[in-house]
């Protein structure tokens, strides 16, 4: 008899197209299923109107209506653009290897941040970026820009270029190959990541129980444990994507944010920092706390808490 291939819903950018043909091969070589791409519009992708403006999920919503409606039987989104609350008819069945969550620098020239002269011109799209490139100081121009990673590279390197340079995520450009024109990948201490850059989500009806099993095959669950801090700081900071919070967790041994699990040495730990950047990025409160993986969410809980009771909420206001 023969098996009618799984139906992955995919916005059409070719990252996303990267991102779902990576996870449709794992799940063919993981559990022998044919998986087929559905490409779904997203008003995300066509709006050329800021995100913070669009909003939270607007990457979302449409592979969620199409996998509500039955016409796909799951998607792969960015984890970080999903909402942070549940969906009731929705489950998370799997969140792959996450790649490196660190944002990284294109340049012109091979420059690093510390390289560009006071003056030049930096492209980013988040807020979150904006904030910390002005907590540094550098006398940097500034530029909200939008648009897919060859389009934001081209405006550094291509033959129409008008910017010095751009910040981008790291996992985005390595997904499509292009890690060489990385002239700089940001220290974390430098640029705190967005909660879950760099992880996918593998959403499916949480009433396709077959399928979520099927799934979990493809799950990472250090990955998992990381995401569940992050974004469990990000939703009791009650903060969407386009705020100024910043969160990263590590899995390490012993607790120390030094040590890596294969490391071998001490209880395997969650180190989760997290940071609120005033818009401006004259303010900032970086705060850390470790735990048990099995405690992941309320590690992200307590730590959103930290830094409400440190003034975080005063920050998340401010203004130009």
């Amino acid at each position: 008899m023969t098996v009618t291939p799984l139906r992955l819903g995919t916005r059409g950018s070719k990252l996303a197209l990267t991102q779902s043909q990576t996870v449709a091969d794992e799940l063919t070589a993981a559990t022998g299923r044919a998986v087929e791409l559905v490409r779904i519009v997203t008003p995300g992708d066509t709006s050329s109107a800021p995100v913070a403006q669009l909003g939270v999920g607007v990457f979302v919503s449409a592979l969620r209506d199409a996998l509500l409606a039955g016409e796909i039987d799951f998607a792969v989104h960015s984890y970080k653009d999903l909402p942070t609350s549940e969906h009731p008819l929705l489950a998370i069945a799997a969140v792959p290897r996450r790649e490196d969550p660190r944002d990284a620098l294109v340049a012109r020239d091979g420059r690093t941040l510390a390289d560009l002269p006071p003056g030049s011109r930096i492209g980013t799209g988040a807020v979150r970026r904006i904030a910390q490139l002005r907590s540094l100081g550098l006398e940097l121009q500034l530029t909200p820009i939008r648009g897919n990673i060859d389009t934001r590279i081209a405006r550094v390197l291509g033959p129409e270029a008008d910017l010095d340079a751009v910040v981008l995520a790291r996992a985005g450009i390595a997904r499509l190959g292009r890690t060489a024109e990385i002239t700089q990948t940001l220290d974390p201490m430098l640029m705190l990541p967005a909660p879950a850059q760099g992880a996918l989500a593998v959403e499916c009806r949480s009433g396709d129980t077959d399928l979520v099993e099927l799934l979990a095959a493809l799950d990472h669950a250090p990955t998992r444990a990381a995401v569940l801090a992050e974004r469990a700081l990000l939703a009791t900071l009650e903060a969407g994507c386009a705020a100024p919070v910043a969160a990263y967790a590590r899995l390490v041994r012993g607790g120390h944010a030094g040590s890596a699990p294969e490391d071998g040495h001490g209880e395997e730990m969650i180190h989760l920092r997290g940071a609120v950047i005033s818009p401006d990025g004259v303010r900032a409160i970086r705060l850390s706390r470790t735990g048990t993986p099995a405690g992941a969410a309320e590690i992200g809980k307590a730590l959103a808490a930290d830094l409400l009771d440190a003034g975080a909420d005063t920050l998340m206001g401010s203004t130009e």
